[in-house]
């Protein structure tokens, strides 16, 4: 019997507390059942010499165009490949905004309870078992359906969210963004009995720690790295909220920037996200924290625009995570038609506040029928000119902006560089004088690239160091400027 073979085999009779990932909800989870196509999703063979023994499904609508993005999403323990197609979501949006799907599965063969092998080197690591696989999958899609190789993303639940963390870290050049759903840092556990003890409790490392699994998945690598999403449950028993924090702390030390977010704002289902700028400003990591939420990937049932999947087991009504991702990646700037975006217009700029709206400007784009306006990340509005008056706002609170023009045809183009404002009122304003160095200690400022930004206004305050001091003013909570002088509170 050959060493592989003998080591399947092992895997597969070990015990379910070794193997399971959701060992707490197994006695109410379905038995597994083999994938069929079902719809639109459709079996692939020979797609490689897939050394991981992975099985390979895929979805893609009929008038794909060329240099499409790809999207890989990989199933939970317990489930297939049709089990995430069917109630993901991931289809809508394929047809709505143009890129094909590729669902991997594993199944019994390779594990007892069809969990992908996130904490088995032999499986995980770059060249070989499923992750090779997968990374095979990749490649006969990318000539199947002629897709950007620029912009292939790796989304993934439970067991799958750990082999998705675990891919981008072995293939940081192949995915330019994950999503990792109830799921485990990468290289959290070397060992089935390593398994057990991250789902409850990851290594309390620091995030420079963390960050090292990741640099030492692919090493020599020195980016781009990919930009990760992070969805977790608060109520989850399974794998415990620690995970989502040790995957935040791990991925923007990888990104070299701090753990104090750059905004945070609130989304339906309870969703509290929080968003984590590179030096230039633009998201790289972001945390979606689904308040009293279980074990499971968050949809949203409905026909609405930001509405999507279906209720099952691991599948839980709160928010279609589904659509918050695809716009995280850019997935919805992308052109059906594979004509060419209009670039993002120039000059967003604040012309005024008010204790309850923010009027905006910019620079018109040649060829722009109108322009969308996004707030926070998601879009709140369509306007024909180039200004526009939020309102109905928060006072005292700070919001992003970002527009993008749009073409005759519909098509928005790129997004523009992202402003932040301040509506007037609440509380009143509170000044801090201190080092560079014990502003980011306090949470009032974050690091880049060696520099120091304020949080909100991400004014440049110079080295990250104790030489350098500055007074920040804080109004309203949780946005600084720099006011070296005269600030009053």
């Amino acid at each position: 019997m050959r060493p592989s073979t003998l080591r399947r085999l092992l895997r597969r009779v070990a015990s379910t507390a070794a193997l399971a990932l959701v060992a707490a909800t197994l006695s109410t989870a379905a038995a597994v059942r083999p994938a069929a196509a079902a719809g639109g999703l459709q079996q692939v063979t020979g797609f490689g010499s897939n050394p991981g023994n992975l099985q390979m499904y895929e979805y893609a609508p009929e008038t794909l165009p060329a240099n499409a993005p790809l999207v890989i999403a990989l199933h939970g323990c317990t489930q297939t490949a049709n089990d995430y197609y069917t109630a993901s979501g991931w289809p809508k949006y394929a047809d709505l905004w143009g890129f094909a799907v590729v669902f991997p599965q594993t199944t019994a063969a390779n594990n007892a309870l069809s969990c992908f092998g996130w904490f088995d080197p032999a499986e995980d690591s770059r060249g070989k078992g499923e992750a090779a696989s997968i990374a095979q999958m990749v490649e006969y899609a990318k000539q199947q359906y002629g897709s950007d190789g620029r912009r292939v993303y790796v989304t993934g639940l439970s067991a799958g969210g750990g082999m998705t963390a675990d891919l981008l870290a072995a293939y940081p050049d192949v995915f330019a963004g994950g999503s990792v759903a109830s799921g485990l840092p990468a290289q959290c556990a070397t060992s089935q009995a390593g398994a057990s003890g991250c789902q409850t409790g990851p290594p309390k490392l620091t995030p420079a720690q963390w960050g090292d699994k990741v640099r030492g998945a692919h090493p020599g690598y020195s980016g781009p790295w990919p930009r990760v999403a992070i969805w977790q449950g608060t109520s989850d028993y399974t794998v415990y909220p620690a995970n989502a924090t040790a995957l935040r702390d791990q991925w923007t030390d990888v990104w070299g920037i701090g753990q104090t977010p750059s905004a945070t704002d609130s989304l339906p289902g309870n969703t509290t996200r929080s968003v984590y700028d590179d030096a230039s400003g633009n998201p790289a990591v972001v945390t979606y924290s689904v308040a009293g939420m279980g074990h499971g990937l968050a949809v949203s049932p409905g026909s609405g625009a930001e509405q999507c999947g279906t209720t099952a087991a691991y599948f839980l009504n709160a928010i279609c995570s589904t659509y918050h991702t695809g716009v995280f990646w850019g997935l919805d700037r992308d052109v059906p038609g594979g004509g060419e975006q209009l670039p993002a217009p120039s000059g967003l700029r604040v012309t005024g506040v008010t204790a309850d709206s923010v009027s905006l400007s910019w620079d018109a784009v040649a060829g722009a029928g109108s322009y969308a306006v996004h707030r926070n990340g998601t879009k709140v509005a369509t306007t024909a000119g180039t200004t526009y008056t939020d309102p109905g706002l928060t006072a005292g609170t700070a919001y992003r902006y970002s527009v993008a023009a749009i073409d005759g045809s519909g098509t928005p183009g790129t997004a523009s560089p992202r402003v932040t404002a301040a509506t007037t009122g609440g509380a009143p304003a509170r000044c801090f004088t201190a080092t560079n160095y014990a502003q980011v200690a306090a949470g009032r400022a974050r690091t880049a690239g060696g520099h120091v930004y304020a949080n909100g206004s991400d004014e440049n305050m110079g080295l990250y160091n104790v030489f350098v001091t500055h007074t920040l003013k804080e109004s309203p909570p949780g946005y600084f400027v720099i006011a070296d002088t005269g600030c009053t509170a």
